[in-house]
């Protein structure tokens, strides 16, 4: 008798064990996300744990260029991809990989650095020009094959040598401090912050988020306005495309960024309700405290395609 008291208890233990470990097994939503994002993806995924206990959000940040390739080239799983520009999800993930692109939030921009810039106390939106070619001044912009920010920095290269009728400033800068070149536009922080590099072009809400001074750049260069969407087009490059060796073209834009859902991620159903989390108004409010406006209401150019709930959130 006490045999078997002794392997119903055991059984007992091991049966609610089992019941125990498998209720408090936490779902996990994989987001691969542009650098710019980090700081507001991170306060985001806090909140959306604090009022989901069984949730654990797993972010990867990199340039939007190498996110889209861990999905397209390396396979590996994820539900959300989160690109500082909707240009990498319309062509790298659909139709093969996702099927909508919400655009969801805005940028632009600028020239940053510190007080132990060379020339910080008189560079202005008037000479930044002459004093980051100076040979004593070292600037940092990210990879355009890379990172948006990257071949954004170029487009305002070379819309600055247009809009100030400098024949040859592209060039000029395009070729100045290329050993500080990054992968993502964030890896440029630690390079102020070391004082190796004195100024960097980036994205406004990188500046803000890291308490960083910046020169805001002209309308015509900053990328910022969609009334001056014409303008921008006059401008081109091209970067690497979606297989190896190939080459695609990228033409100049206002600043939006842009997410998706993939078609096979691994638990689309939370996935979806993060995305909900994030374009609702307490989301919004984590975009606008980090420097970085909402659009509202959110863009789709597959707004046919946007699941249910998330069409709420989108222009009609």
């Amino acid at each position: 008798m006490k045999r078997l008291v002794y392997y119903l208890t055991v059984g007992f233990i091991l049966i609610s064990g089992l019941t125990i470990a498998q209720s408090s097994k936490q779902k996990e939503v994989i987001i691969f996300h542009a650098g710019s994002l980090s700081v507001p993806f991170k306060q985001l995924a806090a909140e959306y744990e604090k009022r989901n206990p069984d949730v654990k959000i797993l972010m990867e940040p990199a340039g939007s260029l190498v996110c889209a390739r861990k999905v397209t080239e390396l396979k590996k799983p994820c539900d959300i991809v989160a690109s500082s520009d909707y240009f990498v999800i319309n062509e790298l993930l659909i139709p093969n990989y996702a099927s909508w692109g919400i655009r969801f939030a805005a940028n632009e921009i600028v020239i940053a650095f510190t007080d132990k810039a060379k020339y910080s106390s008189t560079i202005d939106s008037s000479n930044w020009k002459v004093i980051l070619l100076k040979k004593d001044v070292i600037f940092g912009r990210s990879d355009p094959n890379a990172d948006p920010c990257g071949y954004r920095t170029v487009f305002t290269f070379l819309l600055a040598e247009k809009y100030f009728n400098i024949p040859g400033l592209a060039d000029k800068f395009l070729s100045k401090d290329t050993e500080y070149m990054r992968p993502k536009e964030v890896d440029l922080v630690a390079l102020i912050e070391s004082n190796a590099i004195d100024y960097m072009f980036q994205y406004k809400s990188v500046a803000i988020q890291h308490n960083l001074k910046y020169i805001e750049l002209p309308s015509h260069l900053n990328l910022a306005n969609p009334a001056l969407n014409d303008y921008y087009h006059l401008v081109s490059t091209e970067v690497t495309g979606n297989t190896p060796g190939s080459k695609m073209k990228v033409t100049g834009d206002y600043i939006n960024y842009s997410l998706t859902v993939l078609n096979d991620a691994p638990d689309k159903e939370e996935a979806l309700k993060f995305v909900e989390f994030l374009l609702s108004q307490d989301g919004k409010n984590i975009f606008r405290k980090n420097g970085q406006n909402p659009l509202v209401p959110a863009l789709s150019e597959q707004s046919d395609k946007i699941p249910v709930q998330l069409q709420k959130y989108l222009k009609k």
